[in-house]
């Protein structure tokens, strides 16, 4: 078999999705397809139609693009069979019916942002930020009934450094995930349609759950070490974020995108002091100095100038 015996439709949505889709254009893979999400209502009155990430590359590249609302609607069925696929590769998408992963010859493998069976889930790159993992990659795996927990085909690590944030790791596993792509459709090549796989481990599993807004919501009762991998986990976005307490009652949301370690001992969880010029919050155990935040309504900041704008901090504090 040669690459160009492959007829591969690519499905993805967001722009982590698009550099393995330019790799595979790039490379010379036959592309006879792109499936992605339906344009999402933007604006003030939702009036106006925006395309994912992934259409907008596929359009750019006159490839045909499927958007179905719904992956078990007979026509759409109908329509992505006739493309004629004997390969599908998935990256960052939703999940899918047995009809549509089982359709291709040589089946459907996803490129999950993990080193699976580790971090199965929505968020993997988040939770293993926030989890203070030194390390994480990419892996891909052929599809099958459960979410994440398919054959691996291969792996590739990253190094996590401890001063990374999240986007940082997004960036770097949406690069290595292309490349990945491109060696696991080399194994395939070489294999005719059939690479060696491993089964998963299913010991002592990570979770990689959806993240909710409740989930950003920063607990000062955790040790100031991880509440520094929490805040780079979510930085920039979502991002997480407390109650700013004034000394009135009054209550405002405050995101935290950047702290910094101070290693001097705390005054009690959530207690917001000044060491020299700098705007501390403690941890149960110790201070984290607050770089980079944002008030509800306001514009990201340092925290140099949130002080310059408050009359006083004495008093404040956060829960």
């Amino acid at each position: 078999m040669t690459k160009e015996d492959l007829r591969i439709v690519f499905m993805g949505t967001p722009e982590f999705a698009v550099e393995t889709l330019r790799a595979l254009v790039e490379n010379g893979y036959n592309v006879v397809a792109v499936v992605t999400q339906p344009d999402k209502p933007v604006g003030r009155h939702g009036s106006v139609l925006q395309p994912s990430a992934v259409k907008q590359y596929a359009v750019a590249q006159g490839l045909p693009v499927l958007q179905p609302e719904k992956m078990k609607n007979p026509e759409f069925v109908e329509a992505l069979r006739s493309y004629r696929a004997n390969l599908q590769v998935v990256v960052a998408f939703r999940m899918l019916p047995e009809v549509v992963w089982a359709m291709p010859e040589y089946g459907t493998f996803n490129v999950h942002a993990a080193l699976l069976p580790q971090y199965r889930g929505a968020a993997p790159i988040n939770w293993a930020v926030i989890n203070g993992e030194r390390q994480t990659g990419v892996t891909t795996f052929f599809l099958d009934h459960d979410i994440d927990t398919g054959r691996i085909i291969k792996k590739m690590p990253f190094d996590i450094p401890d001063e990374a944030d999240v986007e940082y790791v997004y960036n770097g596993l949406m690069r290595l995930g292309a490349n990945l792509c491109l060696a696991t459709l080399e194994l395939i090549v070489a294999a005719n349609g059939h690479p060696e796989t491993v089964a998963q481990d299913d010991a002592e599993l990570k979770h990689a759950p959806k993240i909710f807004k409740e989930t950003c919501e920063i607990d000062w009762t955790k040790t100031a070490r991880q509440v520094y991998d929490f805040v780079r986990g979510l930085s920039p976005v979502p991002g997480a974020w407390t109650t700013l307490v004034a000394p009135d009652g009054k209550e405002t949301v405050l995101k935290i995108y950047k702290t910094r370690k101070m290693g001097k001992a705390g005054q009690g969880s959530g207690r917001i002091s000044m060491e020299g010029k700098a705007l501390c919050i403690s941890a149960t155990d110790e201070l984290l100095e607050i770089v980079e935040l944002q008030l509800a309504g306001k514009k990201r900041m340092t925290a140099r100038d949130f002080l310059n704008g408050m009359k006083q901090i004495e008093g404040y504090r956060v829960k």
